[in-house]
């Protein structure tokens, strides 16, 4: 029951917004052409010969119609604002006093750690009625032990009788604050350029050439065997100019942390392209009937691809099932290297012709990702070892 009620409260105040969004805007359509101005209209065209003998309806919404758009929009707003603010809160009243535990106990108690229990306990913070528990959203991780207390303070829950509650309230809280630390750590990344003239800048690429072609010296900083390992020029510098330094990091990162997989996608990226690939052949990993493209590039698109996926709040599903408590860089990271990989597979699935069809199989990628992350059981797991992901163990 209690689960019901949280589904149909969230979706009462998304059906207020999307109301008013809808009809607000088809009023403010209506009152436009009311209100046009005729001669207004285009400049007059001189015909020649008769003039046309034909009437057309007017396309103009009648009035009546509007007003009852507004009068149909005024009671739906009443009616989701009276359930929000007045039914949702009898029956979370009622639904304590005969259960004898407050939502968070329910949540907490109900579900097993993870998204389902994180994402419902997000939820029911963020809408509720008191200050404390809307902020505790944005607090600082150092405050998170001393924001449960208050928070159990004030829902007047005894912590000697409900020692595991604290634990698991606290536990999905750091999950919450870190994934928003997690975001501005990937921004800052991502907002910062890469500078030739940083030595720790040049490090990390060099370090990533020596990491994909050991055994090939590099003749120079700009040359053109950047191309060689993905790059577009002379000059990769250029290439890291959308996502900036988290584009090198996270290819960096691949390189060292899952090098003979990267080592394989960069070898099949510099082959020719065959249309026929079964998966004996795949699971053989035969590189002539790869198809080429820009590994260091598509490396570049992958992360935007993992960035978009993080700030629209599509990846919580997967760090709220990996990371036990606070998320950080390695876990992004991480994500990368396993979209990389898939991103190799589903190239081969669907054959594109060229690589001018990049975009199109990076979108139907991406689309399939965010459906695979709608599941709040789904963890996207590479092939790292347990002791790496850090896997939910409360």
């Amino acid at each position: 029951m209690t689960y019901w009620f949280q589904g149909v409260r969230l979706n009462a105040v998304t059906a207020c917004h999307t109301v008013c969004g809808r009809h607000g805007g088809a009023a403010e359509a209506v009152a436009g052409q009311q209100t046009q101005d005729p001669s207004a209209a285009s400049p007059r065209v001189t015909r020649t010969g008769p003039r046309p003998n034909r009437t057309e309806p007017s396309r103009a919404e009648p009035a009546g119609a509007a007003k009852m758009k507004h009068f149909l929009r005024v009671v739906t707003q009443f009616f989701v604002f009276l359930y929000c603010k007045c039914l949702w809160r009898g029956l979370k009243f009622v639904t304590r006093k005969f259960t004898g535990r407050c939502e968070l106990q329910r949540i907490c108690y109900g579900n097993k750690p993870g998204a389902r229990r994180t994402l419902k306990i997000e939820s029911s913070l963020r809408y509720s009625k008191y200050e404390l528990l809307r902020s505790a959203l944005s607090v600082h991780p150092d405050q998170v032990e001393k924001t449960i207390d208050d928070i159990m303070a004030l829902k007047k829950i005894n912590p000697d009788t409900n020692p595991q509650l604290g634990v698991s309230l606290q536990a999905s809280l750091l999950q919450i604050v870190g994934y928003r630390s997690l975001m501005a750590e990937v921004e800052k990344l991502r907002r910062e350029p890469y500078d030739s003239e940083n030595a720790e800048h040049e490090s990390m690429l060099m370090k990533l050439w020596k990491e994909l072609r050991p055994d090939t010296p590099l003749t120079g900083r700009i040359s053109k065997q950047w191309c060689e390992i993905g790059f577009q020029g002379n000059d990769p510098k250029t290439d890291f100019r959308g996502m900036g330094l988290l584009g090198l990091q996270n290819l960096l990162y691949f390189a060292e942390h899952d090098r003979a997989a990267a080592l394989q996608m960069l070898q099949d990226s510099l082959q020719p392209k065959h249309n026929e690939l079964n998966q004996p052949d795949w699971e053989q990993k035969v590189p002539d009937k790869a198809i080429g493209y820009s590994f260091a590039i598509v490396g570049i698109n992958i992360t935007d691809l993992a960035y978009s996926l993080l700030v629209s709040g599509a990846l919580k599903t997967h760090l709220y099932n990996v990371a036990p408590e606070m998320a950080g860089l390695q876990h992004f990271q991480q994500i990368f290297c396993y979209l990389m990989q898939e991103f190799q597979r589903f190239w081969i699935e669907e054959d594109p012709s060229d690589i001018m069809e990049f975009n199109r199989v990076r979108s139907k990628f991406h689309r399939r990702i965010l459906r695979q992350l709608k599941n709040p059981d789904m963890a996207l797991c590479p092939h790292f070892s347990a002791s790496d992901l850090h896997l939910v163990n409360l």
